[in-house]
């Protein structure tokens, strides 16, 4: 299934038999910890890998959690009639109507939400998670504000069920600091729900894999199911027992031949010491490929018919060079692969880790994700059932 007919060789292709594994591996982190149910996280339209696409690789979940009401939408289409959690709630009173309708969990973070589920006309009452602001400081009630919230959403008619939530600032740390953070927002949550009823849910990816038995009864799982490292680089997808999902390729479109003192892309921001032969690949940021990527002195890592090599010079609009010097049997329509697998169609293949190339940009995995161009063709690849 490919959403874009397009001649030009860049593909994102999807990988289900991934998306499988890393959920079976978040279901086994919650398995040591007492069987916590998984929300599969979807917001950013699938951390850029498209909800339509990552649909059936993740309908094992207990759960969609997702950010906006266009992405639930998208789901019940597919037909996902199981619970969908809107991880921020409603940003307006009408959202609640469509909660109503779609049979939607929300978050309440703010007192303004309480008012607007009070003025809320439905037959049919709603599931909600509030929010505790255990120090990350972005959404949620003030320990001291939370029970007094949990008081007023109990009194509800609209409302069925009150759940807890929290999140954790510092999960993917090693540092003693970290550390220290996770277990004080443990407690803080732990003081503020204390005989209050109602599941509870904490643990992101990093959490989960690292300290599941803080996670609650839902953990919230989001970049691990794309195969990242929540925690690169103290651990790597591979430490974590985590695949790619997603694969970004192209090919070499030309080839140059380098003499000393010849330089590459704007700014002649890369010079040969040596002679050189590169090779032109149909990439660039307008693609989502980072730009950042060219800033680095040793380029990005990238492989070429499977051979591990980099980028050099800057990163233009539609196109990026690559060192074939060493690569004496590649060269025009080489395949190259960005970030993902070597072969797209085999799960055992050579993988490059996107958090290597997001570490050569000075970025993290998710932004890359995030940020493919609607440009860029994707394509599907089943794997096994």
């Amino acid at each position: 299934m490919t959403d874009v007919n397009n001649s030009r060789p860049i593909l994102a292709t999807i990988h289900l038999d991934a998306l499988r594994s890393n959920l079976t591996r978040i279901k086994t982190a919650t398995a040591l910890a007492g069987e916590a149910r998984v929300w599969a996280v979807v917001k950013a339209n699938a951390y850029g890998h498209g909800v339509q696409h990552i649909f059936e690789g993740l309908r094992g979940a207990d759960g969609f959690a997702c950010l906006d009401l266009t992405e639930a939408e998208a789901l019940r289409s597919m037909g996902w009639r199981g619970p969908i959690l809107l991880l921020e709630g409603a940003f307006n009173v009408r959202d609640l109507e469509l909660c109503s309708r779609l049979n939607l969990w929300h978050v309440i973070h703010c007192e303004a939400q309480i008012d607007w589920l009070a003025a809320h006309k439905t037959n049919e009452p709603q599931r909600v998670f509030l929010k505790l602001n255990s120090g990350m400081n972005r959404l949620g009630f003030k320990p001291a504000q939370y029970r007094a919230a949990y008081a007023r959403l109990a009194m509800l008619s609209q409302v069925a069920e009150v759940s807890h939530l929290t999140h954790y600032s510092d999960a993917d740390s090693d540092a003693a600091q970290g550390v220290a953070a996770v277990a004080r927002q443990w407690e803080v949550f732990q003081t503020a729900t204390q005989d209050l009823a109602g599941e509870c849910s904490l643990g992101n990816s990093a959490a989960t894999l690292r300290a599941a038995q803080r996670s609650g009864d839902w953990v919230r799982a989001g970049v691990a199911l794309y195969g990242a490292a929540p925690d690169y680089p103290a651990k790597t997808s591979a430490d974590w027992g985590l695949q790619p999902a997603m694969t970004l390729s192209s090919r070499i479109v030309s080839v140059q031949d380098l003499a000393v003192g010849d330089s590459v892309g704007y700014g002649s921001a890369f010079v040969a010491e040596r002679p050189m032969r590169i090779g032109t690949v149909a990439c660039g940021y307008a693609d989502g490929y980072p730009r950042s990527a060219g800033n680095a002195l040793a380029g990005a890592p990238v492989l070429v018919d499977g051979q591990r090599t980099r980028t050099l010079g800057r990163i233009s609009m539609d196109m990026l060079a690559v060192d074939l010097t060493h690569l004496p049997h590649s060269g025009f329509g080489s395949h190259v692969t960005l970030w993902g697998r070597a072969d797209p169609l085999q799960m055992d293949s050579v993988v490059l880790s996107i958090d290597e190339v997001a570490a050569a940009a000075g970025t993290i995995s998710y932004e890359l994700m995030c940020a493919i161009a609607p440009r860029v063709p994707r394509t599907v690849n089943e794997g096994e059932s």
